[in-house]
């Protein structure tokens, strides 16, 4: 998958896993890395992104594997947000095979 679609797609992506259940920056690393070639780095300026503009909330839980991890929650406004990302992506995916789909080829 080209570098500029991924980017375009990440903090949807990543607002969609947290929305899943509460996580932390490396759990939703290995989540999506598993369909997505990523780097760990990519995560962390999103997940800032995030908390920066009150879609996601942060706190602090033990860990028996050691330090205290920083947990995300998707905020009502995060909800909202994904809400309006899907809708735009489904218009986005519905208008670009439209476009692709053409006879005229075949």
């Amino acid at each position: 998958m080209s570098t500029q679609l991924k980017k375009g797609v990440l903090e949807m992506v990543v607002l969609s896993k947290i929305a899943e259940h509460d996580r932390y920056g490396y759990d939703i690393y290995q989540d999506i890395s598993q369909n997505m070639a990523i780097s760990e780095s990519t995560i962390y300026p999103i997940l800032r992104k995030l908390t920066k503009e009150g879609l996601c909330e942060t706190y602090l839980r033990e860990s028996s594997e050691g330090p205290p991890r920083k947990y995300f929650r998707v905020s009502k406004k995060g909800n909202g947000r994904l809400s309006e990302l899907k809708k735009d992506w489904e218009k986005f995916q519905r208008v670009v095979n439209k476009m692709i789909r053409s006879d005229r080829y075949e």
